[in-house]
């Protein structure tokens, strides 16, 4: 593991070193674990923009979707596609 020097105002830095030790963590812990889910919701906000531009480009007929809910009706019991929708 490389080391690495942030330069960071004070305020942020306070903020950090109290979350780290309400966590019982180190400040090194807690920024790695933001970064890491930084990167992870960057990746999947490109990932939800491939999608919507999929569709955009080849959108489903709607005939597709009734027959999804169709499928999904037969596997499902009523209650739980209620719940979930």
């Amino acid at each position: 593991m490389r080391v690495i020097q942030v330069p960071m105002d004070e305020e942020l830095l306070n903020a950090v070193n109290e979350r780290a030790k309400s966590r019982r963590s180190t400040r090194a812990a807690l920024i790695r674990a933001a970064c890491e889910e930084y990167l992870h919701r960057l990746d999947q906000q490109a990932l939800d923009r491939k999608y919507v531009e999929g569709y955009r480009r080849k959108p489903e007929s709607p005939s597709v979707g009734k027959l999804g809910e169709k499928m999904a009706g037969e596997v499902w019991p009523k209650e739980a596609w209620d719940e979930a929708w």
